[in-house]
């Protein structure tokens, strides 16, 4: 194994939060984390980082999903980035082809509804009108 050294920097907090928080939810310690970081910056001969042609997505999940998308990846030896980097693709795809995953059928059925429940609470407000003026509204 090569050795270690190690390397301190004195960073704006902002970026601070934003690198921890990736880390932990990445579920790598700060060594792992900076070393996967530093790798990817000097393989892409620095290109990535300095001329944004990549971005970072972060965002927390539940702890049971977390659990399940561990257990996956292990099975399939896919990493995080590239499953969920696959799933984005498929879901992009999808969209772009127009047809719509089951989520957005969903969504669809749902804005549907939606002119109906009003119809239904406009009928409702009428009979309440009805009922104390005692007559039709």
């Amino acid at each position: 194994m090569e050795n270690r050294k190690n390397l301190c920097a004195m960073i704006p907090e902002s970026l601070h939060a934003q690198a921890r928080t990736e880390q932990e939810q990445m579920d790598l310690t700060l060594s792992q984390y900076m070393e996967m970081v530093l790798k990817q910056h000097f393989e892409n001969g620095g290109k990535n980082m300095a001329n944004g042609t990549t971005r970072t997505l972060a965002f927390q999940v539940p702890e049971e999903l977390f659990e399940r998308v561990k257990a996956h990846l292990k099975v399939t030896g896919l990493s995080q980035k590239d499953f969920v980097i696959g799933l984005i693709e498929k879901a992009l795809q999808e969209a772009e082809a127009g047809t719509q995953p089951e989520k957005g059928a969903a969504q669809g059925a749902e804005a549907q509804a939606q002119p109906e429940r009003e119809t239904a609470g406009q009928a409702e407000a009428e009979t309440l009108k009805e009922d104390v003026q005692g007559e039709p509204a």
